[in-house]
């Protein structure tokens, strides 16, 4: 370090990396890098942004999906103190407009080489801004011919000056209406090193970990950032396929991965499983969204017990998890737990008024962690109403038991409100009843409009091939076993439930595709 500069996280990862060598680091794209390589790259894509002007401070707008240099682009750039502001390069086009007038970026950096992206069209939304691309021919000057020209300083110590605390604003997944940009300053990174550290230091075994989780999310963050801190090897996929996980899964004895409910199922029904070894796998986790205990149990046979709820946020990135997942007779409710708070985490689940509830009674979950986020970037009055004395308010509705796993029923704005009844009724009971169902694989449950009853549940089910299970049969089956209150008004039947960005049911999709084919019906806004 030279007598201005001063030591961010990055300087820290870059001397773990110094120590791992040639050991073997990132593997994507069909690179294979060492952390050798890592280190020497980041301090490369650090020295070229700074010789094209990229200053200390400036906040540079990266819109990438999930290749090998993803975390080289985020550590370079955190090396030079700036703010890293992620957007998802499949941005609606409707939001570019919106994004770039949010942002108000200092630079702009996409991947050329993806023709699905939007990064021409972000680009163009920002006249005046300097432009760097990933892959020749897009709008800017090429970083990856940087990299691979040698032209590289020896290391982090080459870049001298004093420099601002990183900071990134990260894209959230869009569940809840039009993304925001989520705030983490660098204490966020350095509590990812700190848990990286204590990790190592329990003895687990390395990791070499398959990510679908891109860098625009806070969940591949600190999924990408954890499995280089703690000296593991980290597969990056972009872009996913069912048959192609299961054959890395074998081919590069994977034992850690991360999947959504949706990716879940799909691998559970795909021909490739039969057969295959997983026998390598020490931590399978699932999160994102609810799993439906019925395919949580198909899981457990499958796998065995490596599997591992995990439930966070992009506000609050881990919150709760649930290892070593078994059908266990003692708690079979504990299927549908996502686990206990991890580490820091402390969880109250509040009234509307703020009333801190007790065991097995609904309420809005809050949190209460160091990995919590700073705030939304540009919007005060939502921060404000988010983070509120330290806790954050995630807008979800569960409660916890006497043993303090949490259990979440619904988000908040998809409660299903009814005039018969002087409470709620949520759609994820419902999804459980029905996905139980041995002729079900897949069922997502929304609020529609009722003149009478105010609102009632309408499901969308993904039957099994050959299925001869009715709509009329299910309707029974969550009558039966919860009541008739929870039956849905009815079954729509489809080929597959529409996912967002983050590999998520889009319940906002379910509504506008009920409200396309019902017209005369009074939706509520999907927001």
């Amino acid at each position: 370090m030279t007598d201005g500069q001063r030591a961010s996280y990055v300087h820290r990862a870059l001397a773990l990396f110094a120590g791992w060598g040639e050991r073997e680091a990132l593997v994507g794209g069909g690179r294979r890098l060492s952390y050798a390589d890592v280190r020497a790259e980041v301090c490369a894509l650090a020295g070229t942004l700074r010789r094209h002007g990229v200053r200390p401070g400036a906040a540079v707008l990266v819109a990438l999906g999930n290749p090998v240099e993803g975390p080289l682009v985020q550590l370079a750039l955190h090396l030079l103190g700036c703010r890293t502001m992620w957007v998802a390069p499949v941005t609606s086009r409707r939001e570019v407009a919106d994004f770039a007038r949010l942002a108000r970026p200092d630079a702009f950096l996409y991947d050329a080489r993806d023709p699905a992206g939007l990064g021409p069209e972000l680009a163009a939304a920002l006249p005046g801004v300097p432009v760097f691309c990933l892959g020749p021919g897009g709008a800017g000057p090429d970083l990856t011919a940087a990299t691979a020209s040698g032209d590289r300083p020896d290391g982090p110590d080459e870049l001298p000056g004093e420099v601002p605390a990183p900071e990134s604003f990260l894209q959230t997944s869009g569940t809840t209406g039009t993304p925001k940009l989520v705030h983490h300053r660098e204490s966020f990174y350095a509590q990812i090193l700190t848990l990286a550290a204590d990790f190592r230091a329990a003895g687990f075994p390395l990791l070499r970990h398959l990510s679908h989780s891109p860098m625009w999310l806070a969940s591949g963050q600190i999924t990408t950032l954890f499995n280089l801190f703690t000296g593991g090897v980290l597969f990056l996929r972009d872009g996913w396929d069912p048959a192609r996980f299961v054959d890395t899964v074998q081919r590069e004895r994977i034992n850690s991965t991360f999947v959504t409910p949706p990716m879940l199922y799909e691998v559970l029904d795909h021909p490739a499983l039969d057969g295959a070894d997983f026998s390598a796998m020490f931590m399978f986790n699932v999160g994102a969204g609810p799993a439906a205990p019925a395919r949580l149990r198909q899981a457990i046979a499958r796998f065995g017990p490596v599997l591992r709820i995990v439930y966070g946020l992009s506000e609050a990135v881990v919150i709760t998890a649930l290892p070593g997942l078994t059908d266990d007779p003692e708690h079979p409710e504990r299927l549908r737990s996502c686990g206990r708070p991890y580490g820091d985490v402390r969880v109250e689940i509040r009234a509307e008024d703020g009333t801190v509830l007790p065991p097995g009674v609904d309420g809005e979950v809050w949190v209460h962690t160091e990995l919590r986020f700073a705030g939304y970037h540009g919007e005060p009055e939502l921060t404000a109403d988010t983070l509120v004395d330290g806790w954050v308010r995630t807008r979800d509705i569960g409660h916890l038991d006497a043993d303090g796993y949490l259990y979440l029923v619904d988000r908040l704005q998809d409660r299903i409100l009814t005039r018969q009844r002087s409470w709620p009724i949520y759609s994820r009971p419902i999804e459980d009843v029905l996905a139980g169902h041995p002729q079900v694989r897949a069922a997502a449950v929304i609020g529609v409009p009722d003149e009478v009853a105010g609102e009632v549940p309408y499901a969308f089910v993904v039957p099994a091939p050959g299925a001869t299970v009715t709509g009329a049969e299910l309707i029974d089956l969550v009558t039966t076993a919860l009541s008739d209150t929870w039956a849905p008004e009815a079954v729509e039947f489809v080929d597959r439930l529409p996912l967002n960005r983050s590999a998520k049911v889009d319940k906002r999709a379910l509504r506008a595709r009920y409200a396309a084919a019902n017209p005369h019906a009074a939706i509520g806004s999907p927001a």
